[in-house]
Formats: C-alpha cells, sequence, structure tokens
C-alpha cells in the first residue's frame, strides 16, 4: 500500500513517514514525487512530496547466512540518506550564508540615520524628469500583474535623497506577503535598482503597511525609551522583518550617545541591545 506524506523539507517527510508508520526509514521505500521550493517572493513555493511503501522482506531462520549482509545493507541505506540530508542541510545553509550577505545593502538602507520616517513626500521641481523615468519603469515593470493596483506614485523626497514610491488599490496587500516577506523582498530588489542608478536611497510603501508598522513600533518603544532614561540600558524583544530596522532608526536617534545594536539570540531571533558603550 502506497502512503503519501508533505513536508517543508525531504527531512521533514521522512520523519513524517517514520512516525506515522511507526518504523524506522530504512524499512521504508522512498518515491520523491516532488522537490521542496521556495519560489519566489512568496510565490509558486512548493513542499517535498514523498510516496512510501515497506520493503519486501523474506523470513529468514535465525542463523541466515546472509543476516550479516542485510544488516550492513540496512546500514548503508541509512548513511546514504543520512548524508543525503546532511548535503541537503549544507545547501540549505550556503543559500542562508548569500541571502545574509546580498541583505547587507538592503539593510544599510534601513538602517542609514539620515532616513527620516512619516515625512510627507516634498517634491523638487529639478526631479520631475527622474520622477517620470522611475514611475514609467516601475510601472512598466509591474504592469504584468494580475492583481487591481492603482497606478503607482512616485516622488523623490529628503531634500532628493530619498524616492517615495506607493502601491495602492484593491488588491495592492497582496504584494505585502505573509509577515511582510514579499514587502521586504520588493523593497530589496527596487533598492539596489535606484541606489545603484540614481545613487539615492529607497521608501516603499504598500496598502499604508509602512505606516502602519511604523506606528505600532512606535507605541511600543515609548515604554521601552522610558526605561532606557531611567536605568540606561534595555533589551527588546525579538522584532521581525521591518520592525527591527524602524526599531534600530527610532532608537539610535533617541540615544546617539548609547550603544545601540541589533543582536541575534540563539534560536535565530533578531532584537535590538541598549546599552552605555565599554570604556577600555
Amino acid at each position: 500500500m502506497v502512503r503519501e506524506f508533505q513536508g517543508k523539507t525531504l527531512e521533514e517527510a521522512y520523519e513524517k513517514a517514520s512516525l506515522s508508520l511507526k518504523c524506522s526509514i530504512t524499512d521504508l521505500h522512498i518515491d520523491i514525487q516532488q522537490a521542496p521550493s521556495k519560489g519566489f517572493l512568496g510565490f509558486f513555493a512548493k513542499t517535498a512530496i514523498i510516496n512510501v511503501t515497506f520493503r519486501k522482506e523474506k523470513k529468514h531462520s535465525k542463523k541466515h547466512p546472509h543476516k550479516e549482509h542485510k544488516e550492513n545493507q540496512k546500514t548503508e541505506t541509512l548513511s546514504s540518506k543520512l548524508n543525503s540530508l546532511k548535503n541537503e542541510e549544507k545547501v540549505v545553509k550556503s543559500t542562508e550564508i548569500k541571502q545574509i550577505q546580498e541583505e547587507k545593502i538592503f539593510n544599510d538602507f534601513y538602517e542609514s540615520e539620515k532616513l527620516q520616517l512619516h515625512k510627507a513626500p516634498i517634491v523638487n521641481k529639478s526631479h520631475q524628469e527622474t520622477i517620470k523615468e522611475i514611475q514609467a519603469q516601475v510601472q512598466n515593470l509591474f504592469s504584468k500583474l494580475c492583481y487591481q493596483i492603482n497606478e503607482i506614485k512616485v516622488d523623490i523626497i529628503d531634500e532628493g535623497k530619498t524616492v517615495y514610491i506607493e502601491f495602492s488599490g484593491e488588491d495592492s496587500a497582496l504584494l505585502i506577503g505573509k509577515e511582510g516577506y514579499r514587502y521586504k523582498a520588493l523593497s530589496y530588489i527596487l533598492f539596489n535598482w535606484i541606489n545603484d542608478k540614481y545613487d539615492m536611497m529607497l521608501r516603499l510603501e504598500i496598502a499604508e503597511f509602512l505606516a502602519n508598522q511604523e506606528q505600532a513600533i512606535y507605541t511600543y518603544l515609548e515604554p521601552v525609551i522610558e526605561t532606557i532614561n531611567a536605568e540606561g540600558f534595555y533589551k527588546t524583544k525579538p522584532l521581525d522583518g521591518i520592525l527591527i530596522h524602524i526599531a534600530l532608526t527610532k532608537l539610535r536617534d533617541q540615544f546617539p550617545d548609547k550603544y545601540v545594536a541589533v543582536k541575534t539570540n540563539i534560536k535565530g531571533d533578531k532584537y535590538i541591545l541598549v546599552n552605555e558603550y565599554r570604556s577600555h
């Protein structure tokens, strides 16, 4: 009888099969139907799918001459699968390292102390041609999406240092994605292009997502700032996505003479530590 199991990774699918059938994976014949894939910008992601059947085993006497060979075969099969899983893990880790390196420029964009949040767009007339050029290219880039989106708004703000791009419309919120993953990916893509070609920063607003995130984090930081003023130090709760960048900018602006940095705990969650500079 064939059983199907799914998981985010092949390792997870193997584990589900082993637990469900209450046996070792070496007792199973596994046929990979679909390899896992993260997709692009949250689209087309695929789970791992495997079909599983029990291996056919012949009954042997206690002193079967091939018993030792069978045991070695099982050990070899288990070793092969473990090596396969380790190789998969190496690929994932390699991808994560590459993503961290690629996001450095994206983080620099968010961590810039010069970026002014909640500032109303003020258009400099000398930038009108640049605005039209960026707007035309962004409009063309997203024209193939099957979403109901209004004309994309583009301005140049912050005394000519920042390009402001705003998406609005009936389906614009779909560009944010679960927990803001698509928002972060789009910010990264657009920022790399704008920073490289126009030497400017980026402020991306999608369906008021950025404004709402800023307001939420500012509300959270109010008692945090009071505690820092009173005690001199603080460690924030784990913050995800764009929240970590908004909070970092706010706290660095609030405490220019303190050590304010992003840290990572043993679970991989990011938080912000505010403390006094250590004297050497």
